[in-house]
């Protein structure tokens, strides 16, 4: 998994830009998904890269638009120091995993080959060897993220239409 890597104050304008707020599809989000921070992230991101961020990463708005713009591109997680909490909300209720570890937020590079285990937290950065702790999911959590979010896990529960 290849990692992007971005400063922080990321903000969902940045993410997804409400110019291409039009077509909601998660493949047209996708095809503008961080255009305007990095031109050429949409066209050259593959299934399982990585994006590592610095603090605050999805402030701004409220859209729901910005998480479901990075996962439909194929991104398996995002790695920051801190979430803007409603990004996280939103990023949990779609099942997108998002990892808080400032360690690694600051010492992983772009380009890195990194793999998450998301049941132990453990971060491993294969490029350098190094590896880093960020808390595990609560189970809540991890069963939204395995059901590929909110409104599915309220599903298999018999909890929803």
């Amino acid at each position: 998994m290849k990692v992007y890597k971005y400063g922080a104050n990321v903000d969902t304008d940045v993410i997804i830009p409400a110019r291409h707020l039009n077509d909601p599809s998660p493949a047209a989000l996708a095809s503008h998904c961080m255009e305007d921070i990095d031109a050429d992230f949409a066209t050259t991101v593959q299934a399982g890269d990585i994006i590592v961020a610095g603090a605050n990463f999805g402030c701004g708005s409220s859209r729901e638009h910005a998480p479901l713009a990075i996962k439909s591109c194929g991104v398996k997680c995002v790695i920051a120091p801190s979430f803007a909490r409603i990004f996280y909300r939103n990023a949990i209720n779609i099942g997108f995993p998002i990892v808080e570890c400032p360690q690694a937020a600051e010492e992983i590079q772009a380009g890195d080959q990194v793999e998450v285990d998301f049941a132990s937290g453990v971060i491993t950065d294969a490029t350098t060897g190094k590896t880093y702790k960020a808390a595990p999911f609560p189970e809540f959590i991890d069963g939204i993220i395995q059901s590929g979010g909110l409104l599915n896990s309220l599903k298999e529960r018999g909890l929803g239409r």
